[in-house]
């Protein structure tokens, strides 16, 4: 069994790490938060008090970090995570960043002798304890033949997307997806109650016809038709509003930075900018219905 170092102890994290403590690596954690601190000595991760204290004896090191900033702050120069680690360590970010610092930092970690591949992960916390995540995975074919092992204790589905940063391609090109469609559900539903149609009548025809998709299955914003739905339970996430609002904002930026036309995208990403800043974010972000059919402050 391998001794691996994580850093990022939060909703995330701590599944993921517990669930590789389960089958018997041992783990040296690190997480700014105290609360996380102590749930994670709870599971049994051995608590550091700084980010490169997880380096030693380490031959992988996973992070779950919130944006790109923390990335390259814990990474990057001579003090971060990939100056002070043994030669070869192996790097696992499972965090969701822009592309352009993804690239960024593993060009350094191949500059200091080590793999490294970004991760971003599907699935949310019921994935990450479950062990039932997709990773969606950039890097090298060695690196990640490497990471594999790992990603697979942590995940259920693993894709090798191709170069660095293509895992965080992949995964803010989903959610891009994902967030259209919530808002055209959404609207969908809102103007067929206008119309009179009764909510569950328009989904058992809208599901199993052309206006079919994967947000109206699963994650249906009205409540009282998908039994899984965050609507069942007062709009309590599992994909918070607030995660959304940061993956649309991502697409934008990469759109913007490769010169793409996303307008579809760009409407998404501030329709929930105007439902986050309305201090709806911690919600799930399904309850933007909420807003489009004028009930947000309700």
């Amino acid at each position: 069994m391998a001794r691996i170092g994580f850093l990022g102890l939060g909703n995330m994290g701590l599944p993921m790490a517990r669930n590789l403590l389960n089958v018997g690596h041992s783990l040296a954690g690190f997480d700014l938060v105290p609360a996380a601190q102590e749930a994670a000595a709870a599971a049994g991760v051995s608590v550091v008090a700084a980010p490169a204290d997880v380096l030693s004896d380490a031959e992988a090191v996973v992070t779950m970090l919130p944006a790109g900033e923390h990335v390259r702050s814990v990474y990057a120069g001579d003090g971060g995570l990939l100056a002070q680690a043994a030669p070869g360590t192996l790097f696992l970010d499972c965090s969701t960043i822009d592309v352009a610092t993804s690239r960024d930092v593993h060009g350094e970690a191949a500059a200091r002798g080590h793999d490294m591949i970004d991760a971003p992960v599907s699935g949310g916390v019921a994935g990450a304890e479950a062990g039932t995540l997709t990773f969606m995975v950039g890097g090298e074919g060695k690196a990640f033949e490497r990471a594999k092992p790992l990603l697979e204790i942590m995940g259920r589905n693993i894709v090798h997307a191709g170069g660095a940063g293509n895992g965080q391609a992949a995964k803010i090109c989903n959610n891009m997806i994902l967030g259209i469609s919530m808002i055209a559900v959404s609207e969908a539903f809102a103007l067929g109650q206008k119309l009179g149609l009764d909510p569950k009548a328009f989904f058992d025809i809208s599901s199993a016809a052309s206006g079919s998709c994967w947000a109206m299955l699963n994650h249906n914003p009205v409540p009282g038709i998908v039994e899984t739905s965050a609507a069942n339970r007062d709009y309590q996430p599992g994909f918070a509003a607030a995660m959304m609002h940061k993956d649309l904002k991502l697409s934008q930026a990469a759109a913007s930075h490769a010169g793409a036309a996303t307008p579809l995208g760009a409407e998404a990403a501030a329709l929930y900018t105007i439902f986050v800043n309305a201090g709806n974010g911690g919600l799930d972000y399904s309850a933007i219905i909420k807003m489009i059919q004028g009930n947000a402050d309700k």
